[in-house]
């Protein structure tokens, strides 16, 4: 049940941690490696000094300063939990919460229970008859699985008041498809991690090894099926291609194979009917109805077996939580020691009851003071914005109009919701398995998401809890939201001065505001619909210029002889360079930004560049830096930094760049969209 975070443009997709003790100083010379020219290498001089200071922690895969709070937020979260006590009333958010939290603790009582939360579906899956194939189907798409697919409930993308059914790729469990089909050493080594650890499920759960290596071989097998015919990362940003409606008639005659009858009636409660859907991946259901004809049965059993185990794996017991790091974790991502039992615990409510916590952490937390001087700086920013559009060189005064009535009519959500989930109709029992328990609120959650077709879009969601240290756009409903976990130090300080707040927070407000017109988003109207408002010429001027900007991360070598994927990343990168120039000219507004008065020997300028730099100081793994790579639609932090602001007149003339300088960028090779 992902479908809807397709749409989502975020500022970054995971968390990174810092100590608390270097969340104090917006702009701190400790950070600073002075050996280094900020005309050789900026990313260097900003942030070497903090990279020294914080060597990588093994628990981590990358360790930085931008999600700094995070570990912050997860320490006032742990506290917050354990203050809430053992005896809540039954039903309440506090015992729901509680409960979940204590269980993710207790490793000796999984440990003692081994596989038998398991076995009963086990046995359901090894048994399954195949006329109850769309059944268990159906069963694991609600917020368990998603194997050969995926189905979810989102806003149409031609109309965005009304939700819509969308089918989309699944089953690949290593996430990208070159993992499949590439050949290099780190993908070698990580597809034969996979095979080991598939292995590794099956005998855990009672298979004996020789069959589980056989039935290992065979999945991975179905799964580099699915992947050959997959889309690339770069198609997979054109959702153009992605808008395929079908009736169910229609859906029958493509793809006979299924019962697609027994598969809703069964996914959908009797309430709903299901008319039609948007078969996202035209291909990959094309592959997936011709497995269906040719697959032997036990092969089948064994592949949602092992989708089952695999969701199941990190709330068994401790072996089976080994198996899951060793594999998404060590041989993926570089990490070598596991985070403590209670971060891993704490991440479980954090997500399954996301809301919950997040209501019991704004009452605690969050201070409304810092939510209205937010909105103020979002006015700034969207004013800032229109005044580039007004000026743009490249874009005719139609388009122009389109654009300025999109940022107008921005819909912008701050803190936290005004209305809370109700969560009430999720069953949480200590005298239940630890992984029942989860079962039972990801179902809670599909199964409310999954009741919204047919019905008019809720555009007073959040995509997002309060509690998340990120930001998002989201061009369905046309909004921009900032939780209240990222209104906080280093990101969000009142009593910092203008430059670092507008240096770090501005720019996520300018960034999240670009991603309504970067190469995704600028194909949506202002209420969201996935039409057409601009010229054939401005089309044209935007995509030259996109590729221009494409081109300058694609240079970039990020690990080995491996080059950054400039289109991939097209729309994290147009939004970073959007909000940087975005929040640059709102900063020179302020008093301070007009003046030239030094803080610690820094002009404004200065200033404003390094708290951005800064943002995103961090140490990473070779493995991790290939997988994001891979996988990531976000620029690693180095290019986020360095690419990004050699397209910015102001940046080299605070630091008195030159030619002949790395860092320099010829004024004729810079780029400038909005």
């Amino acid at each position: 049940m992902k479908t809807k975070k397709l749409l989502l443009l975020s500022l970054v997709m995971t968390a990174m941690t810092m100590s608390a003790g270097n969340l104090n100083k917006a702009v701190d010379r400790n950070n600073l490696d002075l050996s280094t020219k900020p005309g050789e290498n900026f990313y260097q001089y900003a942030c070497g000094g903090w990279m020294k200071a914080n060597p990588l922690d093994p628990q981590y895969a990358r360790f930085g300063t931008f999600d700094g709070l995070a570990e912050n937020n997860r320490e006032q979260l742990k506290d917050l939990i354990l203050n809430l006590g053992t005896n809540n009333p039954k039903g309440s958010l506090a015992q729901k919460v509680s409960d979940l939290y204590l269980q993710g603790m207790d490793s000796t009582l999984r440990n003692q229970q081994g596989t038998r939360p398991v076995e009963m579906m086990l046995a359901q899956i090894y048994q399954m008859p195949r006329n109850s194939f769309e059944a268990m189907m159906a069963d694991l798409h609600t917020g368990i699985a998603a194997p050969f697919f995926d189905s979810g409930v989102m806003a149409d993308l031609m109309n965005s008041d009304q939700n819509l059914l969308y089918l989309t790729a699944g089953g690949l469990g290593m996430g990208d498809r070159d993992y499949y089909l590439e050949n290099d050493d780190n993908t070698v080594k990580v597809r034969n991690a996979y095979l080991s650890y598939i292995e590794k499920l099956f005998t855990l759960s009672g298979r004996k090894a020789k069959d589980a290596k056989k039935i290992a071989k065979n999945i991975l097998g179905i799964e580099t099926e699915l992947a050959k015919v997959a889309m690339t990362r770069e198609e997979s940003r054109d959702y153009s291609k992605q808008y395929n409606i079908r009736t169910v008639a229609q859906l029958k005659a493509d793809y006979p194979n299924f019962d697609w009858d027994s598969y809703f009636n069964l996914l959908f409660p009797a309430s709903i009917k299901v008319e039609k859907a948007c078969v996202m991946h035209l291909n990959s259901m094309a592959k997936f109805n011709e497995m269906m004809g040719t697959l032997k049965i036990e092969d089948i059993r064994n592949y949602l077996a092992f989708k089952y185990l695999d969701a199941a794996s990190n709330y068994l017991t401790d072996d089976f939580e080994q198996a899951n790091f060793d594999m998404y974790s060590r041989a993926m991502s570089g990490k070598t020691v596991m985070q403590p039992r209670w971060k891993r615990a704490l991440n479980v409510p954090n997500g399954v009851l996301g809301e919950a916590v997040g209501e019991l952490y704004v009452k605690k937390y969050f201070p409304e003071e810092s939510k209205q001087k937010m909105i103020k700086l979002i006015n700034n920013l969207r004013l800032a914005l229109g005044e580039h559009i007004k000026d743009l060189t490249w874009m005719s005064p139609k388009t122009k109009v389109n654009a300025l009535v999109k940022l107008n009519s921005f819909t912008v959500k701050v803190g936290y919701p005004d209305t809370w989930r109700d969560y009430s109709g999720i069953n949480i029992d200590r005298d239940n398995f630890y992984w029942e328990n989860v079962m039972n609120a990801r179902r809670f959650e599909a199964e409310y998401q999954l009741s919204q077709l047919n019905k008019p879009v809720d555009k007073d969601k959040w995509q997002m809890t309060p509690q998340t240290v990120n930001a998002y756009y989201d061009p369905s409903t046309n909004e921009i939201c900032f939780p209240a976990g990222i209104l906080q130090k280093p990101y969000f300080d009142p009593d910092a001065d203008d430059a670092c707040n507008y240096g770090a927070i501005g720019v996520v407000i300018g960034h999240e505001m670009t991603h309504g017109f970067d190469d995704q988003g600028r194909n949506f109207d202002h209420h969201g619909n996935m039409i057409d408002w601009w010229t054939a010429e401005d089309a044209a001027k935007f995509q030259e210029l996109a590729d221009k900007l494409g081109a300058q991360y694609s240079a970039e070598i990020v690990a080995d002889d491996v080059h950054a994927n400039g289109t991939f990343t097209m729309g994290e990168n147009i939004a970073d360079h959007g909000g940087l120039r975005v929040a640059y000219s709102a900063f020179k507004k302020t008093e301070q930004g007009a003046s030239d008065k030094k803080i610690d020997g820094f002009t404004p300028d200065q200033r404003f560049f390094l708290s951005y730099a800064n943002v995103w100081a961090a140490n990473i793994t070779k493995e991790e830096i290939l997988r994001r790579t891979k996988t990531d639609p976000h620029s690693l932090g180095i290019n986020r930094v360095n690419v990004a602001i050699r397209n910015l007149e102001p940046f080299f003339n605070a630091f008195n760049i030159q030619p002949g300088e790395k860092m320099w960028r010829a004024p004729e090779d810079r780029v400038t969209i909005w």
